[in-house]
């Protein structure tokens, strides 16, 4: 159906559109612009994707936005009026490219259809929005990362505590968890890493969350009604979706500050997605005592997702770890290293499975080549329970299953309890296979209304219609053989597009000689086409046929998504099991490609690891060959190793290797060294390293005392903690006294305790060793030549007094004059501060002495020698 406006000088839609407006002429708006402002109205945050036809269009300030995001064409309608409309448009069968666009630029989009045929339409054809596509709840693969979850993430506080509920509405993964206070808060939100957040009214004037908000970006924020977030309310919301009575069967019924989060986010989701969310079929409470506590430091300083250097992937834990085979794997690896276990009997079962996968190197093999094959189970299931799957995504899904039997038979060879409850998670879906392939082609075409997509056989009436289309290829062929032998033209051409229908082609030359029966239909640059009556018979007949046999496809496509979705629990067991096998032969893959081996843990406080090695380090392009070390600490011998040597021998590396290799082996992973034996570890502290925040306008040393009060304030006697050169950012003094007293309060504070690994330039602090109990000094050797050092990398007990910077400089390139003064400046400090006349050593030299000699007029730059420290002695004492 054509549908037109037209628009007045001035006519300009309100934020948010606007309804139906009278012109100032007195004039009123066309019905269709009254439509667009009407459905606008109701989503004036978001571009509104206008469906006419084959295009998406964009009218007014969404127009403006829509095509300088999207680099594509600004233009009106009504050209010939003062003030032409604004619009732009996109086609529909490529939307989603330009949809991941918008969303990447951070705006949402309302997707609005053409809910009627325009044939049965009486005056306008009736449109609805049938989904928002916002950051948080994405379903395209161009919009979506493969390896990284999508989260759309809810936050209720209910005094000092937050109720936490996150979606994937790609994947149907729906969690709840509470924390303790903002700081709990911030570095939990930072682990999840939501594209958008949702909170009540209110909630963003607190200036904790406001921390955390900034903390988070580039996450987008969503004020929602504080209703939004009543108790009664999501409770009811919930069970009615679950189709329970109550929430204590998830485990989550007293978690009222999570349900509240949790409500909202659901109903956020579903009425952005225009209806329900069948796979969505859970809530999943966890608790952060569970897991591992790795706060948004201990992430950065080691670098498990993103490198310090340039923030990329490379050089980072996962980079090491992961050689998952699918996405479904790569997005559970991520989630196993962010919530290492405590459990050892849960860590040895993991344990035990990439054990047996080591051993068994063919049987490993053979697995993880079945899995390349299988796709991304878990969004191609969103997408067709949501229905937005096309045939290509129901096909895709039936390759991925058509393997499930072999893995299952394959996995009989495993007795490893894990890998055993794998295998019966992993159900055949020999009837979907059926269905799926019983019923589509084995290559359909990308969109859904161009034929093609059903198998001959499924339907006596659409097989008819198809033998029809078939027909019709032949008698078009004998019909353009018959009229070229009539009319004597031999490059006569029939053919069809979508505009004209059928036609008769003949070039310009030859139109002399068309036939009277011949009426033109259109005039080419060197050609004219024509149609006459036995095409117009035809075309009617054919093209009645081909929208029938489309619609009936389209029918039947549409029955079978419906009947697969309905299938949705045993598919995304399955897919959750082939996720959890993929990542156990992940992890046998990586200890056989590096050597690792299989850590010991228990509930101890000890931490034994022989010939560690650091993970990523290792793996670098490095000019020398990595030097293992050794690591021994237990509650009754060492609970805390002072750490001292030269910058760039090797401190920091040492300090992260530890901490990764714990984290390793809590994940469930085999470790670098030859031994290992780790008593299980609440939480890993990390002090390493400081930038300053000048966003939040504070200073190196500040940042740096900021994360040294959150280690005194939660470690516990079963953390690890690693300090890497506490005090450094103030002066010396200042500096020293607060690393002493920081490492003090560790020792002696009954409630921590912990097992300390602790670097530093401050060689005082060795002396610690020799009055507090459970301290030992540790340094990492070096080798002096010919006033140059060669770092050995080895850690070796017992303490250092010196630094050795300036041989570390002279590494580093400063030029040799720069290295010589430094040598003298460190000589005269070394004597002593002030010389016998009362000059600071610091700045004494033979050549400022020859200078002083060549001119004995130049005053010292602290006054006038012994008379005026006299004087100086003097004022001091009144």
């Amino acid at each position: 159906m054509s549908e037109t406006f037209d628009r007045d000088p001035g006519d300009h839609p309100r934020k948010g559109g606007g309804g139906a407006r009278a012109r100032a002429g007195g004039e009123r708006v066309t019905p269709m612009i009254q439509q667009y402002l009407q459905v606008k109205e109701g989503y004036p945050d978001a571009i509104l994707f206008y469906r006419m036809g084959d295009f998406y269009e964009m009218f007014f300030e969404d127009a403006r936005i829509a095509a300088k995001v999207l680099d594509i064409a600004l233009t009106s309608r009504d050209k010939d009026k003062p003030d032409p409309v604004p619009m732009c448009g996109v086609p529909y069968h490529s939307a989603s490219s330009y949809i991941a666009k918008l969303i990447q630029a951070g705006y949402k989009v309302a997707i609005c259809e053409q809910v009627e045929d325009p044939k049965d339409a009486k005056g306008l054809v009736r449109r609805e929005v049938v989904r928002v596509v916002t950051p948080g709840l994405l379903l395209e693969p161009e919009t979506l990362v493969s390896d990284e979850n999508n989260h759309l993430a809810g936050i209720f506080p209910m005094g000092e505590c937050f109720g936490i509920s996150t979606l994937d509405l790609s994947t149907g993964e729906f969690r709840v968890t509470e924390v303790q206070g903002e700081r709990a808060l911030q570095s939990e939100g930072e682990r999840i890493g939501p594209r958008e957040v949702l909170l009540p009214e209110g909630a963003q004037e607190r200036e904790g969350l406001k921390r955390c908000l900034a903390a988070w970006r580039p996450a987008v924020v969503n004020v929602r009604p504080a209703s939004d977030f009543d108790l009664g309310r999501c409770t009811r919301l919930l069970t009615e979706h679950f189709g329970v009575l109550s929430m204590e069967g998830f485990g989550c019924a007293e978690m009222h500050a999570g349900l509240c989060a949790a409500g909202a986010v659901l109903r956020y989701a579903r009425q952005t997605q225009g209806g329900d969310l069948p796979h969505v079929r859970a809530l999943l409470p966890y608790r952060l005592q569970d897991h591992m506590v790795l706060d948004d430091w201990t992430r950065r300083n080691l670098e498990l997702f993103e490198s310090l250097q340039d923030r990329s992937r490379r050089g980072t834990l996962i980079w090491v770890m992961d050689r998952t085979c699918t996405a479904m794997g790569g997005r559970k690896l991520k989630r196993w290293i962010s919530y290492p276990l405590v459990d050892p009997q849960a860590i040895e079962e993991r344990l035990d499975a990439v054990e047996e996968l080591v051993r068994q190197n063919d049987g490993r093999e053979l697995l993880r080549e079945k899995l390349r094959g299988i796709q991304d189970m878990e969004r191609l299931l969103s997408r067709i329970s949501m229905g937005t799957a096309t045939a290509r995504d129901l096909v895709a899904l039936k390759d991925s299953l058509k393997a499930i039997p072999w893995i299952r038979r394959a996995m009989e060879r495993f007795r490893s309890p894990l890998l055993s409850a794998v295998r019966e998670g992993l159900d055949l879906m020999e009837d979907v296979v059926a269905w799926i392939g019983e019923t589509l082609v084995d290559d359909p075409p990308p969109g859904l209304k161009e034929g093609g997509l059903i198998r001959q056989g499924v339907d006596p009436r659409l097989d008819e219609l198809i033998e029809i289309s078939r027909e019709g290829k032949g008698y078009i062929a004998r019909m353009e053989s018959r009229e070229r032998q009539r009319t004597g033209i031999p490059t006569l051409k029939i053919g069809f597009n979508r505009v004209f229908g059928y036609y008769i082609e003949v070039s310009k030359v030859q139109s002399k000689s068309v036939p009277p029966d011949y009426v033109r239909k259109q005039t080419l640059v060197n050609a004219e086409r024509y149609v006459n009556e036995e095409l117009k018979q035809y075309e009617m007949k054919v093209t009645g046929a081909e929208e029938k046999r489309i619609a009936l496809e389209y029918r039947i496509f549409v029955q079978l998504r419906e009947r697969v979705a309905s299938q949705a629990p045993r598919i995304q067991e399955t897919a959750e099991s082939l996720a959890q096998l993929d990542v156990l032969a992940s992890l046998a893959q990586t200890a056989l490609e590096n050597r690792y081996v299989r850590p010991r843990l228990d509930d101890s406080n000890g931490l034994w690891i022989r010939d560690g090695r650091h993970p990523v380090v290792e793996r670098m392009d490095l000019q020398e060959r990595f030097v293992p070390n050794d690591l021994v600490m237990d509650p009754a011998g060492t609970r805390m190793i002072i750490l001292t040597g030269p910058n760039m021998a090797g401190k920091s590396t040492y300090l992260r290797q530890n901490a990764l290799i714990v984290l390793m082996a809590q994940v469930g992973s085999f470790v670098p060294a030859s031994d290992a034996r780790i008593g299980v570890v609440d939480r890993i502290f990390t002090r390493v390293g400081a930038l300053d925040n000048l966003a939040r306008g504070q200073s190196t040393f500040m940042v740096e005392m900021n994360e040294t009060a959150q280690i005194l304030h939660n470690a516990t006697s079963k953390s690890l903690i690693i300090l890497d050169e506490i005090g450094r950012g103030t002066s010396t003094f200042d500096g020293l006294s607060i690393a002493w007293a920081v490492a003090e309060y560790i020792l002696e504070n009954p409630s921590i305790r912990a097992r300390t690994l602790f670097a530093t330039h401050y060689h005082e602090l060795t002396e610690m060793a020799l009055t507090r109990e459970g301290v030992k000094n540790f340094h990492i050797a070096v080798r002096e030549w010919n006033d140059r050092i060669v770092f050995l990398r080895r850690v070796v007990e017992g303490g250092t007094s010196r630094s050795y910077g300036i041989q570390v400089a002279r590494l580093a390139g400063l030029p040799e004059e720069v290295i010589q003064r430094a040598q003298e400046i460190l000589a005269n400090l070394e004597r002593g501060e002030f010389d016998e006349v009362g000059e600071p050593r610091l700045a004494k030299s033979p050549r400022r002495a020859r200078a002083k000699a060549v001119d004995p007029r130049q005053m010292s730059l602290f006054g006038g020698g012994e008379g005026w420290m006299r004087q100086e002695r003097k004022d001091s004492g009144r």
